[in-house]
């Protein structure tokens, strides 16, 4: 699950779970600044552990697991939120990535992050740009890792473009160096294939454009000290060196021999695939020099989560871009959003929703609920979900688009219990967060910011096996909170499908059995003040479906209302059957949980 922000940390830690090597930092936060105090990396080529069905053996799962547990003793003891752990192109591709993940979870105590490609390289260039001089000119970023090769093209702190590329030095040592023979054929096989790769993005580019080129990662530094152990510069990448480290490699013939000073053991194996690939690099875009950056992803996660600590988080820029560009209506969203937070507020203790990142969830998808509507109207909850979990989301991992997606997705029609069950014991908070947004959604459906009832809300947990019973509360605070009018409600509730698959008839008769309407309030059309209770336990309710599962019982506990004629009639009963019979339609069965 998303894990909560500890509170100005002063220690914070990030872990790279990459293809080839499994790297730790641990920082010293400090007025904005981070001070490196401890710095561990270990070979553990995950991705040489995926077999032809795309899992991972148990082999290479042990041997990242065993690094791991010397990662912890670091990190024992610091909060949740301190640490960030992200996992790269490995467990991107990895179908049983889950099993891993639960195991190192056990083991660091801290939950681990799958990211894009995009989000890889977004964070890369973030550990570049904080480590290298801020130059005004633009800058190319390389950085081939152990499955795929990040590009990104950037000017100061901000990447303007971000593309990621399955290749890297382990999946093509796999692929064409296996045995640890160097042919010149399987060298050209594998530069033959980088190049391919290349072709899809170099016209992009070369159209963008960079004063400078810059390489990240420990393929790129490993060449770099072979070619000045060589007697080809100081440390730098160059086209005139990379051609006679080429025709070393084809003299040496075996992996086995490769003995280039400054290069360890463990790499000398990735070493030809590495070096194919940047041979491709410099040809595909015309390059003559690339310089070595020590900074690289970690940094970037370091650099990353010291802004979400300081309320520069990227995520809240990157939902406005989103909204902007769906062309979401940013009145109705800040109203459903506060209206889903103050919900949130009144049961999260009840619900067990105080830990972790669920308030920050649900305020994120009250933004975007909307996002599909600017494909279609009909079934826009689905193209919203779909927009979310598959664009690239600077800041979010892919569980987070997930939940994410998932919310949007349910918050009308039909909620996919099956998707929710499949986060586990998160699927029943995820499904409470469902229920809230729905709320805040159902009570704005007219669009406006007029006066209508302000709902106290309160959930029971369960207690052995009954539902505490709920006592009423006076909350009178009108606000702008309220549906335009009622006659436009009344107008979409007669068909008894558009929210919920409602019967306008059994609506009416719950606002009578609530005890909602006043009959000389009614006749003199003037406004009045009601105190109600409504009760989800019995069988006084008409229900169609499955009574409300104990463990999720949630009531109104009471309101104060000013409201017209039509309100009284349609609103305010809607509402509440929302509030009695969502988990009764849609919730996971307590069996289920």
């Amino acid at each position: 699950m998303p894990q909560s922000q500890a509170k100005n940390p002063s220690l914070i830690a990030a872990i790279d779970l990459g293809s080839n090597s499994f790297h730790m930092v641990v920082a010293k936060a400090q007025n904005g600044e981070i001070r490196i105090l401890e710095r561990l990396g270990e070979k553990v080529q995950l991705a040489a552990g995926i077999d032809e069905e795309r899992k991972l053996n148990e082999e290479s799962m042990q041997r990242g697991l065993d690094c791991l547990k010397r990662f912890a003793q670091l990190i024992n003891g610091m909060p949740l939120g301190a640490v960030r752990i992200v996992g790269t192109n490995a467990l991107r591709e990895a179908r049983n990535r889950n099993e891993f993940i639960v195991r190192a979870e056990e083991i660091l105590g801290h939950t681990v992050e799958v990211i894009s490609g995009r989000e890889e390289a977004r964070l890369i260039y973030l550990g570049v740009s904080h480590t290298l001089a801020d130059t005004p000119g633009k800058r190319l970023v390389a950085d081939i890792g152990g499955g795929s090769t990040e590009f990104i093209i950037g000017q100061r702190f901000e990447p303007l473009l971000r593309e990621s590329l399955q290749m890297g030095c382990v999946s093509y040592t796999q692929r064409y160096f296996r045995d640890g023979k160097i042919t010149p054929a399987r060298y050209a096989q594998a530069y033959t294939a980088a190049r391919l790769e290349i072709m899809s993005i170099e016209h992009a580019l070369h159209r963008l454009g960079w004063d400078e080129a810059i390489g990240s990662s420990g393929t790129i530094r490993a060449i770099g000290l072979a070619l000045k152990a060589g007697g080809h510069g100081n440390g730098e990448v160059n086209a005139e060196g990379l051609s006679w480290l080429k025709r070393k490699l084809f003299k040496l013939g075996e992996v086995d021999k490769i003995d280039f000073e400054g290069i360890k053991p463990d790499r000398r194996t990735i070493f030809p695939a590495g070096l194919a690939i940047l041979e491709a690099i410099f040809d595909a875009l015309e390059l003559q020099r690339m310089d070595h950056c020590d900074g690289a992803l970690r940094e970037g996660v370091l650099y990353d989560l010291l802004g979400r600590h300081h309320h520069e988080d990227v995520r809240e820029r990157t939902l406005s871009s989103l909204m902007d560009r769906y062309h979401v209506d940013r009145e109705q969203a800040a109203r459903v959003e506060r209206k889903a937070l103050r919900a949130f507020d009144q049961v999260a203790k009840s619900w067990d929703l105080k830990d972790g990142v669920w308030r920050e969830l649900l305020s994120w998808a009250a933004k975007v609920h909307e996002v599909g509507l600017d494909i279609a109207h009909y079934h826009f909850h689905k193209h919203g979900a779909y927009l979310i979990e598959h664009s690239d989301l600077a800041g979010f991992s892919r569980e987070d688009q997930q939940m994410l997606a998932l919310l949007v997705r349910g918050h009308r029609r039909n909620i996919p219990k099956d998707k929710f069950a499949e986060f586990g014991d998160d699927g029943i908070k995820l499904i409470r967060l469902c229920v809230l947004l729905r709320f805040a959604i159902l009570y704005h459906h007219i669009r406006g910011d007029q006066q209508a009832s302000q709902v106290k809300l309160r959930a029971d947990g369960l207690e052995g096996g009954n539902v505490r019973k709920a006592d009423a509360h006076d909350d009178r605070q009108p606000g702008a909170d309220a549906p335009e009018n009622g006659e436009k409600l009344k107008q979409r509730g007669k068909g008894g499908q558009d929210q919920g698959d409602l019967d306008h008839q059994g609506l009416f008769r719950l606002a009578q059995a609530t005890g909602v309407g006043n009959q000389n309030s009614r006749r003199n059309n003037t406004h009045y003040r009601g105190h109600h209770m409504l009760e989800t336990q019995g069988d006084q309710l008409s229900r169609p479906r499955d009574t409300v599962p104990l463990e999720y019982g949630i009531r109104v506990v009471g309101f104060w209302c000013t409201h017209s004629n039509h309100l009284t009639k349609i609103f305010l009963p809607k509402l509440f059957f929302c509030l009695t019979k969502l988990y009764s339609i849609y919730s996971l069965d307590a069996s289920e949980k």
